[in-house]
């Protein structure tokens, strides 16, 4: 998993740095304006450990994740 920023130009995202695979699939996070957040350090330290885990191949497909918790 990796971050990139873009502006949105004529409907379309322009990203910047490496360009992404063909075929890739990305989610969108938009903010309203100069919206910020903040975290606690303890939430801090859990978001990084989750981004490590992830760019070390340790995540799951969020169809496994939902596929286990909907009803049959």
């Amino acid at each position: 998993m990796r971050i990139s920023t873009g502006k949105v130009h004529g409907g379309t995202i322009d990203l910047e740095g490496d360009l992404l695979p063909e075929g890739s699939t990305v989610t969108i996070l938009a903010t309203d304006g100069d919206e910020t957040f903040t975290l606690d350090p303890a939430d801090e330290e859990r978001l990084l450990e989750a981004v490590e885990e992830a760019n070390r191949g340790m995540a799951v497909d969020a169809s496994q994740v939902l596929a286990k918790i909907r009803p049959a």
